[in-house]
């Protein structure tokens, strides 16, 4: 006797519901430990001036705030309003290094970016995700290195465990899950590097 597909999809996904693989979202053990949950409560309190309404000259007061939680983040570095960064203690920023507007670190893993680094804005800068295969849907994550001089354009995803490598521009709007090599142009969904990346000497004509 025949079945159509939707009987066979139905019927697959009744099985594996009684079976070993049952998602339980209320059983998914916590990723933090009480250390990381005690910080991140503290965290909660100093969101004020990372607010988008919040002016760009507010910048070295964020920074100090990082730094107070720990983050390691170099000279002249700009974090601009709207900037998110779940756990600062596991961020690092070389020198002269920038977060725009609205950009969000989800930093379960370290995240490190390089000197000279611009990270345009509404990025999204993400080292976590879930196991599907796992029954209790675990959360795993993986760090996120971007080396220096490179260039992120806005609306970008990163994905957990990518390099990107020195002096490398992502292209607008691209999504990011493997490491891109070093002065390189990459772009797209998914992003693939497409050329390198010729700087012109400092005393040519533009």
């Amino acid at each position: 006797m025949s079945h159509s597909v939707t009987d066979l999809s139905s019927a697959a996904h009744d099985e594996a519901a009684e079976g070993p693989l049952r998602i339980d979202l209320y059983r998914v053990p916590a990723p933090s430990s009480s250390r990381e949950k005690l910080l991140r409560l503290l965290w909660a309190f100093f969101q004020l001036p990372f607010l988008s309404c919040m002016p760009r000259t507010l910048s070295p007061l964020r920074v100090v705030l990082l730094r107070l939680f720990g983050a390691k983040i170099g000279p002249a570095c700009l974090i601009d309003r709207g900037v998110k960064v779940w756990m600062p203690w596991k961020l690092t920023m070389g020198e002269r290094s920038s977060l725009g507007v609205n950009t969000e670190v989800y930093n379960f893993a370290p995240i490190t970016i390089g000197r000279h680094v611009v990270v345009s804005q509404y990025n999204y800068l993400c080292t976590a995700t879930h196991d599907y295969t796992d029954p209790f849907f675990q959360l795993t994550a993986a760090p996120i290195t971007i080396a220096s001089q490179s260039w992120i354009a806005s609306g970008c995803l990163l994905g957990p465990g990518v390099n990107i490598g020195e002096g490398a521009v992502i292209g607008a709007r691209s999504v990011v899950t493997r490491s891109m090599p070093a002065w390189t142009v990459c772009a797209g969904t998914p992003c693939k590097p497409l050329k390198p990346r010729i700087v012109r000497p400092m005393n040519s004509s533009s």
